[in-house]
């Protein structure tokens, strides 16, 4: 193959298209295949040949990959990426000939993952040269790929396993992945809703399935709909190849924040096997309510998780770090009275400076404005700012996931002080002193 001629090269694709031999076709128009680095097919203009022995549209199809492979063959991304938009848009016109027949799937997969593929160096060579803004040519290559997915959706009148809609995931997840690189993962909803109601849905093969609950995990964390997260994210990974550490890894970097979110602490073996030791400072600082090591092993490790878009997640849980810290106050104390003040010392000791006891009062009002007002729990305390002392009952059988559950969509940061919220929680639980809450949930758990 590496050295074959260009009329063995368009008799093996003729002979591949009439016996609708579509893996073996899919092989000669990807480049991931060995022919691409073969010079006798890498062609400026081969036109001539490819309509001498293909018919329409498979001639201009096949023309445009040869172009394809001498762009390539000089750097020329650009280019690669105009002659892989040619490419699909003359298979987009052969696929939807294909009346009750799916035969071309794998075609379209190749195509369509090279496309990406291309449309992303394109990016980074227009960028470099000043021409273009990121994401442009992506931008361009999901609307071609958003033709593909329209085609294989529309197919109704074929029988299942006939069916062109067995390549929407795997069209889907491409576009996840365009989304997520461009940054406007509100695309992703029409098409999270097009799979979710397919009934294909758990039919699809394992692999596109864990890539695809993969992002919609990951859009689900910056939803802040932590349980849904939770659920495809562990899908993924418990679902992933065993042999994909690599993946495993990436899958890890989104699913630890979020079971720390609800109280899932990673193990540091865990940490270790997947070399995610940035990791073990924030588990231990949450645990033990030590804000002064959260925010030091924030700062140490910002570059990694701002990297991985994550660092604004893993500052939520400075408000599980109060609520430890406050617990440990009132185990301290031994009492179910305790004074603001004594709050505040201990966030003093934990050298955060500029705070007062205003700013405990609101702390506190977040806790219980997430844990009972907007989960609608039994109260069990009460808070007075007349006399700045927090009442607890005995008993504390609230979980941090009912906590986040609750604050999903509602989340207070409670040290950037959101004024509106701290005076809509002001308004709920501070209109009489016998407004009775729940304020310590138990004891984080182990991943």
């Amino acid at each position: 193959m590496a050295h074959i001629t260009i009329n063995q090269y368009l008799q093996q694709v003729q002979e591949a298209i009439e016996t609708r031999d579509g893996t073996f076709c899919a092989e000669l128009v990807s480049f991931k295949h060995p022919h691409v680095a073969n010079p006798r097919l890498q062609l400026p203009s081969p036109e001539e040949k490819c309509q001498q022995v293909l018919e329409s549209p498979y001639d201009e199809m096949f023309a445009a990959h040869l172009r394809c492979t001498y762009a390539v063959a000089n750097h020329d991304f650009v280019e690669a990426y105009k002659c892989q938009t040619v490419i699909v848009q003359s298979f987009l016109r052969a696929f939807q000939a294909h009346k009750e027949e799916n035969w071309a799937l794998p075609i379209m997969y190749s195509v369509a993952l090279d496309l990406r593929i291309f449309a992303n160096n394109a990016d980074q060579q227009l960028v470099k040269k000043g021409k273009s803004k990121v994401g442009d040519m992506l931008e361009k290559a999901a609307e071609l790929l958003m033709g593909c997915f329209r085609v294989c959706a529309s197919d109704t009148r074929a029988g299942i396993e006939d069916s062109k809609k067995w390549g929407m995931l795997f069209l889907v997840n491409q576009l996840f992945k365009i989304y997520f690189k461009i940054n406007k993962l509100h695309l992703c909803k029409p098409l999270i809703r097009a799979i979710d109601s397919s009934n294909l849905k758990d039919e699809y093969s394992m692999a596109q399935r864990v890539t695809y609950k993969y992002y919609v995990g990951r859009k689900a964390m910056f939803d802040s709909d932590f349980k849904q997260a939770e659920e495809y994210l562990s899908f993924a990974f418990e679902h992933c190849h065993r042999s994909s550490q690599k993946n495993k890894r990436m899958i890890l970097i989104y699913l630890l924040p979020v079971k720390m979110l609800l109280g899932h602490m990673p193990t540091v073996q865990l940490l270790k096997k997947y070399d995610l030791m940035q990791f073990a400072e924030v588990t231990k600082s949450v645990s033990e309510g030590n804000l002064l090591l959260l925010n030091d092993a924030l700062t140490k490790h910002e570059t990694f998780f701002i990297r991985c878009g994550i660092f604004l997640i893993l500052e939520k849980l400075k408000i599980i770090t109060y609520r430890n810290l406050f617990k440990k106050v009132y185990l301290l104390l031994k009492t179910h009275q305790l004074s603001l003040d004594a709050f505040l010392i201990a966030l003093k000791f934990m050298q955060v400076d500029d705070v007062d006891i205003d700013e405990v009062q609101c702390i506190l009002a977040n806790l219980i404005y997430l844990v009972t007002h907007l989960h609608k729990l039994d109260p069990h305390g009460y808070l007075s700012t007349v006399v700045q002392w927090v009442t607890l009952k005995a008993t504390y059988p609230i979980s941090i996931r009912s906590l986040w559950s609750a604050s999903r969509t509602h989340f207070l940061h409670c040290q950037q002080c959101v004024v509106e919220y701290c005076i809509l929680a002001m308004q709920v639980l501070f209109r009489c002193s016998t407004c009775p809450v729940e304020l310590l949930p138990v004891t984080p758990r182990t991943l």
